[in-house]
């Protein structure tokens, strides 16, 4: 189980998460523009991973070459680490890829 973040601690989270921003109370949410289509396929792919690896799966979509990333803690109700801690992965992917 993964603990709920205060408020403070999603504000302090989010100033070190550029491009992240608050949905709601219990999701955060990222969009990106990648240079073409193939671009953003490997960047999901690439997530995919990423998230496959820390056993915790954001929702994504994508259109054309525009992705949305949403992460929550379904199983906590809200924000916890493992959400601040993958957006950061996803930031740093989709950073390295060229990523609007």
């Amino acid at each position: 189980m993964a603990e709920l973040l205060t408020e403070d601690a999603i504000a302090d989270a989010l100033q070190g998460l550029p491009g992240w921003q608050r949905e709601d109370d219990a999701t955060i949410v990222r969009f990106a523009k990648l240079p073409s289509f193939p671009e953003a396929i490997a960047a999901i792919d690439a997530v995919a991973e990423l998230a496959e690896a820390d056993n915790h799966h954001p929702d994504m979509d994508i259109r054309y070459n525009s992705l949305k990333f949403k992460l929550s803690t379904h199983s906590e109700g809200g924000l916890t680490a493992k959400d601040t801690d993958l957006a950061a992965k996803i930031s740093s992917e989709l950073d390295a890829r060229g990523a609007s």
